[in-house]
């Protein structure tokens, strides 16, 4: 009797068989006539060659949606089982699809501020994007779900993350461990978001087979980066040099992200950051969008919105004072990131 080998091997069993199998059981009892056997990442199905065909058609289009949503529920089985049309959607105001991907467990990722909701439409029409603006604006996490919905919809074929490894006052030097072991802290915010995004598996996976590749800023030099999106994170720190390196290794179908809070630069001092210099360089160059967010897009608890506000004063009194900032620039908050 024919037979037909189905490996799971990027998905957790778990979430695909359900909890004590409850979703598998869902699946035999819509096909009586197969035998399916299902050993961890394994699943054999045993039957007549039709109904292994339309076996294997409804589980693709059921992994196709886990891929989308990051969720296997009975209710989604069943219309996969009926053929109903499977589309869910977060519609906005204007009743567009508002998410850019489905994350964990279903959870709908979408622009929460009128700033994000820019960062998606400045990549809709072009393939470099500067998104400048303080801290819990959801810069690094609005770029990395627009990478995710690029991967997931094939428009590239790889994610890279990057950003420079500089210490903010402490000494990389003293930390344990490898390189790797290193640097794994100052990339911990892009696996944060990715792991909000992507099953813990999927994640393994890509990260395993290089499909997402998350590396120092220094190990860009030298190479092409052709279909890919690529982020940098943190390129206040950056200098210009190595920001000009990042940009030109941009290859055909690649598209750019990078984001950065140019009121908290961590270079020595008369260092200058290559991201302030990149805005008055690049700004008016066609293809290049820069949008700058503010206190109003912070989505991090309410203390934080206060915190930069209260740091946005200080700093206008100290300009009215007449000093200068120890990186050799002056620094200014919200306002400022319109006029850098």
């Amino acid at each position: 009797m024919p037979e037909r080998i189905l490996s799971l091997a990027s998905y957790s069993p778990l979430e695909v068989y359900g909890v004590n199998d409850c979703h598998l059981a869902q699946l035999k009892d819509a096909f009586p006539k197969l035998k399916i056997i299902a050993r961890g990442e394994v699943m054999k199905i045993v039957g007549s060659e039709e109904d292994i065909s339309a076996f294997e058609a409804m589980f693709d289009k059921l992994l196709h949606a886990f891929d989308s949503w990051g969720k296997i529920d009975s209710d989604l089985i069943s219309r996969i089982l009926a053929r109903e049309d499977v589309q869910r959607t977060a519609k906005d105001a204007n009743g567009k699809d508002s998410a850019l991907v489905y994350g964990r467990n279903g959870m709908v990722i979408k622009p929460r501020t009128a700033n994000q909701r820019k960062m998606v439409q400045a990549l809709e029409k072009d393939d470099m994007l500067f998104a400048i603006g303080p801290a819990g604006t959801g810069k690094t996490y609005t770029a990395v779900a627009l990478a995710v919905k690029a991967l997931k919809g094939r428009e590239v074929r790889k994610i890279i993350l990057t950003r420079p490894a500089v210490e903010a006052g402490e000494n990389l030097g003293f930390l344990p461990g490898d390189l790797k072991d290193k640097l794994d802290p100052y990339l911990r915010p892009l696996y944060d978001a990715l792991r909000d995004m992507l099953p813990s598996q999927k994640l393994n996976t890509y990260l395993e087979d290089g499909t997402i590749e998350i590396a120092p800023l220094a190990f860009m030099r030298g190479r092409t980066l052709n279909g890919v999106f690529a982020i940098l994170d943190e390129a206040q720190n950056a200098t210009p040099n190595q920001l000009k390196m990042f940009l030109t290794r941009m290859g055909q179908g690649s598209t750019f992200v990078i984001t950065g809070d140019v009121t908290q630069i961590d270079l020595p001092p008369r260092q200058k950051s290559g991201l302030v210099q990149s805005s008055h360089i690049l700004k008016n160059i066609a293809g290049i969008s820069f949008v700058y967010l503010n206190e109003n897009d912070v989505v991090r608890h309410k203390l934080v919105t206060k915190i930069i506000d209260a740091y946005k004063k200080e700093n206008i009194v100290k300009e009215e004072n007449g000093k200068k900032e120890e990186n050799g620039i002056t620094t200014k908050t919200s306002d400022s990131y319109d006029n850098i």
